[in-house]
């Protein structure tokens, strides 16, 4: 079971489409609609609308390389750090992006909220968008950049470090764990960016973006600082449990006894009553998990109705 407090969405319980993957799902289709079926067609005398908002809005390169000549290509601006991640290339840049943004994002904005799902997101673009500005340039030619990719992969990457044994159908036929799936596109990646490759994708910015999730992911996890506070515990239990060869000695204490007057009965019924909200809460929690863990590998269909009733009604009992 997780360490982490499923969070629910605006109307309590899991929810499918939790606020900030639903309005980056509209904000990406939303902008896509207008670049390529409006601006697109328009001009203003002899300027075409649509390369103008390309030119200020995707990620135009800071090194910029004179011998390229493109129409695209415009001085790069702040606010592009931002923007470029809301552009997209054509129809299957956008679809494949945002697929696997609720795919994958999905449970994981359940999981940690919004605020913390958006600053994470934010972060691992941020963090391709300025690996394709510093390090790209100096193993390849680098042009303007659009596309969410350098969060989805981020997204994807902690996917993997949360879920690492949940299977993932690619193609929706070949059965494979998180993990695995995750090591293999970075595997990709390095080999892409290794053959130099000029296949107009952006693979710093793939690599960029899932390198920054891993740290953000290192520094804030609470696994992770569990498994370094096992290690420095009084008792040496260790990570994976008590340590047979430790023998157990009870404390000795350097003042004298005490008499104690005035113990508050009150106090310890209400710690007791808290104790027993937690293992209630954690029950409920299992009971989630484990229609979750049957959702992914079999999809919705396959739940029954006491377990659709669990994953909307029970979730809502969580704190």
């Amino acid at each position: 079971m997780s360490n982490y407090n499923r969070r629910p969405g605006f109307m309590g319980g899991f929810s499918f489409f939790p606020p900030v993957i639903k309005y980056l799902l509209i904000s990406n289709v939303a902008v896509f609609v207008l670049q390529h079926f409006f601006l697109d067609t328009l001009k203003f005398g002899d300027t075409n609308l649509g390369m103008t908002f390309f030119r200020l809005f995707a990620l135009q390169p800071v090194f910029q390389n004179v011998q390229i000549k493109s129409a695209f290509i415009g001085p790069f601006m702040p606010w592009q750090l931002i923007t470029y991640m809301f552009l997209h290339a054509d129809f299957t840049h956008i679809f494949f992006n945002m697929f696997a943004l609720w795919m994958f994002g999905m449970e994981l904005e359940n999981l940690w909220g919004a605020k913390k799902f958006l600053i994470y997101y934010t972060i691992c673009g941020l963090g391709a968008a300025l690996a394709n500005l510093l390090i790209a340039p100096i193993f390849s030619t680098v042009g303007p950049t659009v596309g969410a990719s350098g969060s989805i992969y981020g997204v994807l990457v902690a996917f993997g470090y949360l879920f690492p044994n949940r299977q993932i159908y690619i193609y929706f036929l070949i059965p494979i764990k998180a993990k695995y799936l995750v090591v293999l596109y970075m595997a990709l990646e390095v080999f892409a960016v290794a053959s130099q490759s000029e296949s107009g994708i952006a693979h710093f910015a793939h690599l960029g973006g899932a390198v920054v999730g891993i740290i953000y992911l290192l520094i804030t996890s609470r696994q992770k600082l569990n498994f370094f506070t096992s290690f420095k515990s009084q008792d040496k239990t260790g990570f994976f449990g008590s340590n047979n060869n430790t023998q157990y000695k009870p404390p000795t204490y350097s003042e004298p006894k005490q008499k104690v007057f005035n113990a508050d009965y009150k106090d310890i019924e209400q710690r007791d009553y808290k104790n027993e909200i937690d293992v209630r809460q954690q029950e409920i929690q299992e009971k989630i998990d484990t229609v979750l863990d049957k959702l992914s590998k079999s999809g919705y269909q396959s739940l029954t109705d006491e377990e659709k009733r669990i994953l909307f009604e029970e979730s809502k009992k969580l704190r």
